[in-house]
């Protein structure tokens, strides 16, 4: 498409991860015109979060702009977009696309979640109802999420994306790779065939690093996020000649997507080994220089194998979909606190890729399903899935839009809304959690999707 006829596509988001991920999905579509609009809210972005998660999207601070809540409406309405990409936590994906649906020039509205969605919750599908597509970025989430759809009533037309952390395995010298398809050959009792490589294989540099992807929600308990600090330290100490990196999201008083209550910072000690250090830039950057990965469940994962750093996926506290790790059961990354000691790091199992994020990359259609979106929408032929009017009327919309805003909604109805609201999803909140006898479908390892509220009291008010 020319530049003239360029779509105009607008990321709506706030949270860093949500920041990163829009930018980077838009910024792997050529011939479009995107930019980023960003919303106020307790989770938005700081300047310095978004100068990193724009790093390697192609996007720069120019196609950034910053709005008020109350001025998003006058600001899509001027730029008129063809696609709006909703990106942010599910609240927020209703409020802003009830100001999408008031627009006088609806666009297509796509939805997507920015990283690894294993399990399929329902809270994620349920919120993005009333998008045109949803997009994925794996066969497993494709049907996860069509199990789910299928059990709770929901019908969101899916489409599959690359993620954008995962595009390029380059980094994965062509023994490594040999020795993993031997070595999964060996324990299969078989001979893999390994894919033709074509793409020009790079000269590795030097990695020695062993970074830790920080997760806000997993483990949730005190006691193992100080276990992880406690390994991470004498990981340290075991090697003094290798540095040992604590990727954190966030610096002290910038927000993050998810609400953490146990901050390593907090968690590691004064005096720690020199080696041990904290850094908060962007992940391409620290796994430019690691010779592995250890998180519990981060898409840094999936990042890392892309480059071909090897990872071990901590199953010290257990794999369960409370940690949001049953996503790596067959991979060959899971391993303990020992192993990240030792720096006993691996590379994912060949038969596991394809069916969790790295199919090839003409199986990502999702760019060609908006296109014809767009175009049924320009033929008047596309039904229009609005957000619908809350059902308790304009204090319960008022509830809604102060929950995601916080501070950011100076309204009185808004305020009176929170001061009824809080208590009563409290209240509401202990009683279905105390109707899930035995864990419900968090507790079903035989599925990859939940049906229940999930369990990390992780609120959008900070």
């Amino acid at each position: 498409m020319t530049e003239s006829g360029a779509l105009r596509v607008v990321a709506i988001a706030d949270a860093d991860s949500f920041v990163k991920w829009s930018a980077s999905l838009l910024g792997s579509v050529p011939g479009i015109r995107p930019h980023l609009l960003l919303v106020k809210t307790p989770l938005t972005a700081s300047i310095e979060q978004q100068r990193t998660a724009l790093i390697g999207t192609g996007m720069q601070a120019d196609d950034v702009t910053r709005v008020a809540f109350a001025r998003a409406s006058g600001w899509l309405e001027g730029e008129q977009p063809d696609v709006v990409l909703l990106a942010g936590r599910g609240p927020f994906v209703r409020l802003m696309g009830r100001v999408v649906d008031g627009l006088t020039r609806r666009p297509v509205v796509v939805a997507g979640l920015p990283g690894m969605a294993i399990p399929a919750q329902r809270g994620a599908l349920d919120y993005r109802r009333h998008a045109d597509l949803l997009v994925v970025h794996s066969h497993r989430e494709e049907r996860a999420f069509a199990e789910l759809g299928r059990r709770i009533g929901v019908q969101v037309p899916t489409a599959l994306a690359t993620l954008p952390f995962a595009r390029s395995r380059s980094r994965m010298l062509a023994s490594d790779r040999a020795r993993v398809l031997a070595s999964d050959a060996a324990r299969a009792g078989g001979t893999l065939v390994a894919e033709r490589q074509t793409e020009p294989r790079s000269v590795r540099v030097p990695a020695t690093d062993l970074v830790f992807a920080a997760q806000a929600l997993v483990p949730t308990g005190r006691d193992e996020r100080a276990e992880i600090a406690a390994t991470l330290v004498r990981a340290a100490e075991a090697d003094p000649g290798r540095r040992v990196v604590v990727k954190l999201r966030s610096r002290p008083g910038e927000s993050e997507t998810h609400l953490e209550r146990d901050p390593y910072l907090e968690l590691l000690p004064a005096r720690r080994p020199d080696n041990l250090v904290v850094s908060y830039g962007s992940m391409a950057e620290a796994l430019s220089t690691a010779a592995g990965l250890v998180t519990v469940s981060s898409t840094a994962a999936v990042e890392a194998v892309a480059l071909g750093v090897p990872v071990i996926a901590l199953d010290s506290f257990g794999v369960s979909k409370s940690l949001l790790n049953t996503v790596f059961v067959g991979s060959g990354l899971l391993g303990g606190r020992s192993e990240v000691v030792a720096g006993r790091f691996r590379h994912p199992h060949p038969v596991w890729l394809r069916d969790n994020y790295f199919h090839p990359s003409s199986e990502s259609t999702w760019w060609q399903h908006v296109e014809q979106l767009v175009a049924l929408r320009r033929a008047g032929g596309l039904p229009t899935r609005r957000v619908p009017e809350a059902r308790a009327g304009a204090l319960h919309e008022a509830w809604h839009r102060a929950s995601v805003l916080g501070s950011e909604d100076r309204t009185f109805v808004g305020t009176a809304a929170l001061a009824v609201g809080v208590p009563a999803t409290r209240m509401l909140g202990a009683l279905r959690r105390g109707r899930q006898s035995g864990g419900g479908t968090w507790a079903d390892a035989t599925t990859d999707i939940t049906l229940e509220p999930n369990p990390f009291h992780d609120s959008i008010r900070r």
